[in-house]
């Protein structure tokens, strides 16, 4: 991969939380790189890290959350060294993130206008109110929002309206990545459709890049360019989109694509369902993490725990059935004095 065309780096990422139960390992010696001007998908069921993993991209971990290892690197430079400042200036300027449900970040007593501006102003503070709403005014506009609105609260819009006002405060002080977290979840189909059509015209006119984290696998085949699939806090698999919807070749991600309802469906068939839970993670079992559940298991999955490797140019899967582990057939002993 040619590195000039990466946009962010993440390697050997590992993120904890210390819960009453033990300790959770969310986020695994993850690694994966996201390139410039690319929608990218992050993919897998509730509880595998993927929300995790896009908060640990801007440093917003918080306790009893933990980043323990493992750099980010974006444009050459490591942002786990950053103090507090340059963090603050890299979350907008460099990265935002537009999250699930905008009622819950956006503040219920301040009109859209005001959300745009004070944006602007915690990050240039020499721009002066009038310049700010100028900016914003044809911010909105670009994104189909009529300006009278801006004088709305959060309350007085819909869903989808809502949605856009984040990308607004996304792109306002023109950041490189955007970062949706399950954004399009508490949407209908229809405005869901009309949001993603947003995801790519902001990308052409923009030219940001976009990770979109959702467990919605449909939204991934219509809207991104590559994927990155998760589960019980490793990546299994990344590939080009069309690739891996043709030929998914972890179990995993076979299982996640045969569970996409088929309402084409004859009156004998029954709905997909991928046998057995996500594992406890304070706990989690030996070797590959989904052994437990894979119908293709071999004796060395319950043993050893097989490295992300590149099986075609631009395609990686962890999983035994792509390694070779003549190396691995028996368990080898540390012998101690």
């Amino acid at each position: 991969m040619n590195e000039n065309n990466i946009l962010m780096q993440v390697r050997d990422l590992s993120v904890t939380y210390q819960t009453r139960l033990g300790l959770v390992s969310a986020v695994d010696h993850v690694s994966f790189d996201i390139k410039k001007g690319e929608i990218l998908g992050l993919v897998g069921e509730s509880g595998c890290g993927k929300s995790t993993m896009g908060k640990a991209l801007m440093r917003m971990i918080q306790p009893p959350g933990r980043i323990v290892d493992g750099k980010l690197i974006f444009e050459d430079e490591d942002i786990m060294t950053y103090d507090q400042k340059q963090m603050q200036d890299f979350r907008g300027h460099k990265v935002s993130m537009i999250f699930q449900d905008p009622m819950t970040s956006l503040n219920p007593v301040q009109r859209m206008d005001e959300h745009i501006i004070e944006a602007i102003q915690v990050h240039e503070p020499e721009t002066s109110t009038q310049e700010a709403l100028e900016r914003a005014s044809k911010l909105v506009e670009r994104l189909g929002i009529q300006k009278r609105r801006m004088n709305s609260y959060p309350h007085q819009l819909s869903g989808g309206m809502r949605q856009r006002v984040m990308i607004a405060l996304g792109l306002v002080l023109k950041a490189n990545l955007i970062i949706a977290d399950e954004a399009t979840t508490s949407l209908d189909v229809i405005v869901e459709a009309k949001l993603a059509d947003q995801f790519r015209d902001i990308r052409e006119e923009f030219g940001v890049t976009l990770l979109v984290i959702t467990h919605n696998i449909a939204l991934v085949a219509e809207l991104c360019d590559r994927v990155v699939v998760m589960y019980a806090g490793h990546v299994v698999e990344i590939g080009e989109v069309y690739s891996i919807f043709d030929d998914p070749l972890h179990p995993y991600t076979q299982g996640l694509l045969h569970s996409i309802p088929n309402i084409q469906l004859n009156d004998n068939e029954e709905l997909y369902k991928m046998q057995g839970e996500p594992p406890n993670l304070t706990h989690p079992p030996s070797g590959c993490r989904f052994h437990p559940r894979c119908p293709k298991a071999m004796d060395i999955c319950a043993k050893y725990e097989p490295e992300l490797q590149e099986v075609t140019p631009g395609r990686e899967v962890k999983c035994w059935l792509y390694a070779d582990h003549s190396e691995k057939s028996t368990p080898t002993l540390e012998v101690r004095p």
